[in-house]
């Protein structure tokens, strides 16, 4: 399969380059100010992981490891904006107060330092 090159000397067949087109026009195509928190999410996701690929998973931005596996995160532009960790991702029990349940979900309405942060914490934690 041949390679293409992306900016940020990524790597990506082409078919994940197709997928990256598809998620990246999906985010485009959302109206602001939810356009520029995806785009600036997504962007935390790729910097944080480069070895995710992006795609579409029933029809929201999704993250695998490859295109042809689960999805392990996705981005959601419902009445809330949402990060979530799918059921394939690794998930552990919170412990402390919140016992054996497992943090899967995450709603934003800004995007701050702190913030991208935690997402980046959050998307290495499902390569664990």
């Amino acid at each position: 399969m041949p390679r293409h090159r992306l900016s940020k000397g990524r790597e990506m067949s082409s078919k994940d380059e197709k997928n990256l087109g598809q998620v990246v026009d999906k985010i485009a195509g959302m109206d602001e100010p939810q356009r520029g928190l995806m785009q600036r999410v997504h962007d935390v996701i790729m910097d944080a992981a480069p070895g995710l690929k992006p795609r579409i998973w029933y029809g929201m931005p999704a993250y695998a490891r490859s295109a042809g596996s689960p999805a392990l995160l996705t981005l959601r532009n419902d009445e809330r904006l949402n990060l979530s960790v799918t059921e394939k991702a690794p998930l552990r029990p919170a412990g402390g107060p919140d016992g054996t349940l497992m943090p899967a979900a995450w709603y934003f309405e800004t995007i701050d330092a702190d913030t991208e942060k935690r997402v980046a914490e959050i998307v290495r934690s499902v390569l664990d």
